[in-house]
């Protein structure tokens, strides 16, 4: 490819401060059997330096919807309603959008809609989906954080940004293989989760779990005066040390939300321990206090959280507590769990009709 296309494209300024990387990129993009109209279009949506990664990321030939209804053998309108399930937005008709791989994924959404019907699978898919949105976001933030802001810093171009991206997929290319390893594991522990909290006789779609929620007091007012590193750091800080605390304990995180942790454990004693050893572990943070509140009982289990009154009830108490408490519900005191409770008090809850009576939680 002559270097004049690529000034006759726009792409290219000879007097440009930049005009020694800038052509090295565009021969390297070059290189790898792009043209210039590709690299003119990936310039206009700011995406030049990762145009050579994006193609390996979903790799092939491109079809259009009607085709792709045709080879899987569903409707165009179940493909639709799959595709927004996983979380992707509407699609053009006529713009060449799944792959052979996407056409596989459909026919076995249809297999499973076939044992559990459309709606569920539906559900299930927006589980998956919302699941992997977030991996591929943190996936794209550890390299914007890690590797791009680095490159930024030390003033390496636009080649070397376009390499390391390159070279970034080349390592998202094995997470499948990490996920498929991890999804098993988890699903094995899914199961004997599910064992171990079924009661015979209580309805399906149930558990007897214990349930804590644990946050920081005094973290939103701190947030808006904290520079974003020092606030993206604090609550990367938080989740992992949550996260450690719960898992040591056996216990499961079921969402982490900025300050707040909400866990699940097979009994009381596992979950009290969680919650204590959560406040042990934040008590002596400078500008924030823990706090937190464990409930037991039945649970609604529906894509992989919880509902119920049992969590409203967990979830209120913790508001309640006050910084370094763990306020406990008379299910989990009256449990054989090893620790002391002292009387709280009746207090009334919102969406309770009658004043509950609650204990302080301590070692």
């Amino acid at each position: 490819m002559d270097d004049t296309e690529f000034v006759e494209a726009g792409l290219y300024d000879a007097t440009a401060p930049n005009a020694a990387d800038r052509l090295a990129l565009l021969r390297w993009i070059a290189e790898h059997g792009i043209g210039v109209d590709e690299m003119v279009q990936a310039k206009e949506f700011g995406s030049l330096t990762g145009l050579v990664a994006d193609r390996v990321i979903r790799s092939g030939d491109r079809i259009a919807l009607a085709q792709a209804a045709s080879d899987s053998g569903l409707t165009a309108d179940q493909i639709r309603r799959v595709w927004q399930a996983a979380g992707f937005p509407p699609i053009d008709p006529d713009r060449p959008t799944f792959t052979a791989g996407d056409v596989d994924t459909m026919r076995a959404f249809a297999l499973a809609a076939q044992m559990f019907g459309w709606g569920p699978t539906l559900q299930f898919t927006r589980v998956i989906g919302a699941s992997l949105a977030r991996v591929a976001e943190a996936a794209v933030s550890l390299f914007t954080v890690e590797v791009e802001a680095g490159l930024a810093a030390r003033a390496a171009g636009e080649l070397a940004l376009a390499q390391a991206n390159l070279e970034g997929t080349v390592v998202l290319s094995g997470l499948p293989e990490v996920l498929d390893v991890l999804f098993r594991s988890h699903v094995e522990h899914a199961i004997a989760r599910s064992r171990a909290t079924r009661v015979e006789g209580d309805p399906y779609g149930t558990a007897r779990l214990a349930v804590g929620f644990v946050d920081l007091v005094g973290f939103t007012p701190l947030s808006l005066s904290m520079p974003t590193a020092e606030l993206a750091s604090m609550v990367e800080d938080f989740e992992g040390r949550a996260a450690d605390v719960v898992v040591s304990r056996g216990g499961r995180v079921v969402k982490l939300i900025g300050d707040e942790v909400m866990f699940a454990a097979l009994d009381p004693a596992a979950a009290c321990a969680i919650a204590l050893d959560l406040v042990d572990e934040f008590r002596d943070s400078t500008h924030v206090a823990p706090r937190g509140g464990v409930a037991a009982g039945i649970v609604i289990t529906r894509g992989g959280d919880y509902y119920g009154p049992v969590v409203n009830l967990a979830a209120r108490i913790a508001d309640l507590a006050v910084p370094s408490e763990v306020l406990v519900t008379t299910e989990v005191a009256e449990s054989e769990v090893g620790f002391r409770f002292e009387p709280a008090g009746r207090r009334m809850l919102k969406g309770f009709a009658e004043p509950v009576l609650l204990y302080a939680a301590s070692r």
